[in-house]
């Protein structure tokens, strides 16, 4: 059963000189417990439609709904709280907290207690192979594989849902690809989270349960063998 669906989305970008048709008429479904991969080209609508599902925009026409709700009708920011986690390329960690800060964090914005806050930091950090010895470590003191599975142990301490992850190996080497690769399909296949990935590469793609090609804004259920 669906717990995320798009249902005849279009999205415009407007400003007083044109009108951008970003998103076109998309129609699809996401489940828990499986991986998604979306692929396309620069420019083909993938990071739109990515914040369309996060909420991060509402669609020009259609809906998006999360179980059985229109994102339209419920408050954003607590939909992102405690429904949808978002992995970015570029991390978004805080610099200016500890790797076991940053991932506390969306555990203190649920008023949880902070021994407690503490306790599932440091048990999901070690989850995603952060040793005990860097949850005091700031962010410039982690190498990118590093800060990439702090991002991970956030969006897994705050238990949504939904983990939607915007090229999160795109900073990285194959080495750190591979492991972030691999706790993504953890999330999915072991957790039940609903898991989809922005991806330029095939061979990642591949490895997910499905594959959806953009092109143009338009959203088609695709092969990797023939993209």
């Amino acid at each position: 059963m669906s717990i995320l669906t798009a249902e005849n989305v279009t999205f415009d970008y407007v400003n007083k000189f044109q009108t951008v048709r970003a998103v076109k008429n998309i129609t699809c479904a996401f489940e828990p417990g499986k991986c998604y991969a979306i692929v396309g080209k620069s420019g083909s609508g993938k990071t739109t439609f990515l914040s369309l599902l996060a909420g991060l925009e509402l669609p020009t026409e259609g809906r998006i709904v999360f179980q059985d709700q229109d994102t339209a009708t419920r408050n954003c920011d607590e939909y992102r709280r405690d429904h949808v986690a978002v992995i970015y390329q570029s991390y978004n960690l805080f610099p200016l907290l500890t790797a076991e800060e940053n991932v506390m964090y969306p555990l203190k914005l649920k008023k949880m207690d902070r021994s407690e806050a503490k306790e599932i930091a440091h048990r999901q950090l070690q989850a995603v192979g952060i040793a005990p010895d860097q949850f005091r470590r700031y962010p410039s003191q982690l190498s990118g594989g590093e800060q990439q599975r702090v991002a991970i142990a956030r969006a897994l301490a705050a238990g949504n849902a939904v983990v939607l992850a915007d090229e999160p190996t795109g900073n990285l080497d194959i080495g750190n690809s591979e492991q972030v690769v691999e706790i993504l399909l953890r999330l999915a296949h072991e957790e039940g989270r609903c898991v989809i990935i922005i991806t330029h590469d095939l061979e990642i793609a591949a490895l997910m349960d499905e594959v959806w090609m953009m092109r143009d804004g338009v959203l088609e259920q695709g092969d990797t063998e023939i993209m």
